[in-house]
């Protein structure tokens, strides 16, 4: 049973926007504008750590972030659609909540690749930089969904509870005050996996490029368990989550791409090049 009430739990923001003067700042945006920066900043570093031009990265950021935001809200808008009805002017509110990430992903990681090959970086080369920080801005752009106190788990009592307020909460669970903080666990697993992907990245485990192949298969095996928590609304494919069916093939393709690209025992990288 959960209670009502509970001691220890997260607080939720009082509010989901920072005031500046007469300047007010969706908290919502800034947790995506912050996610999209550090990953920026870091992918940077790596290129220039690599002996490539750190503004080659700015070039591609300023192309692929925007791609990824639209990408997001169309992938949110198709998968919900039928929460827009009569209400179809809000489809550009991002705002409000409401990016799907694997169409952000998918849009801005397309994006990212086709300005990276015309900046005169391959494929494998972008892939191999930016992938790992990619995650990270995840991580932090999750933040946002805290402050929108939206996206949460099921009802639970545990120490690490989230409190909604009522006006929040889904209607099958008006009585619980505490929910899952699924926000937090996504985070928590995304730094996680950016953690797995660097290592990988320096002990040569894979071929160059074939870094993408592992995050999705990361990701999907992380959005899997934590979609299975969440209490919200949603569209539903044979009664299930259309997410979770996009965790499950985002799992079969990234462990099959990542297989392939396995370097064998008695192969290394070196500058790039597989020897034997």
């Amino acid at each position: 049973m959960i209670l009502t009430g509970v001691i220890g739990a997260i607080p939720s923001p009082s509010g989901n926007s920072v005031s500046i003067g007469p300047l007010e700042l969706r908290a919502y945006g800034l947790m995506i504008a912050l996610g999209a920066f550090v990953a920026v900043v870091w992918s940077q570093k790596r290129l220039a750590a690599r002996g490539g031009d750190p503004e080659d990265i700015s070039t591609i950021a300023m192309w692929a972030v925007p791609a990824g935001l639209i990408g997001s809200r169309l992938y949110h808008v198709a998968t919900d659609w039928r929460s827009f009805r009569g209400r179809w002017e809000d489809v550009p509110a991002v705002w409000q909540g409401g990016l799907g990430i694997p169409g952000g992903l998918m849009a801005g990681v397309l994006v990212g690749v086709l300005v990276a090959r015309s900046r005169g970086l391959s494929m494998a080369a972008a892939m191999d930089v930016m992938i790992p920080t990619i995650p990270v801005a995840q991580a932090i752009g999750r933040w946002g969904n805290w402050f929108n106190q939206e996206v949460f788990g099921r009802p639970t009592d545990l120490p690490w509870a989230l409190e909604i307020d009522a006006v929040h909460r889904p209607a099958a669970h008006l009585e619980a005050a505490a929910f899952h903080p699924t926000f937090l666990y996504e985070g928590l697993w995304n730094v996680a996996l950016a953690v797995v992907l660097v290592r990988v990245e320096r002990r040569s485990l894979l071929r160059p490029g074939y870094i993408v192949a592992l995050w999705v298969f990361g990701y999907g095996l992380g959005r899997l368990w934590v979609e299975a928590l969440r209490s919200d609304a949603a569209s539903l494919i044979a009664g299930v989550r259309v997410n979770i069916w996009m965790a499950l093939v985002a799992i079969v393709v990234g462990a099959v791409v990542a297989r392939a690209g396995r370097i064998p025992p008695g192969e290394r990288t070196r500058g790039g090049a597989v020897v034997r």
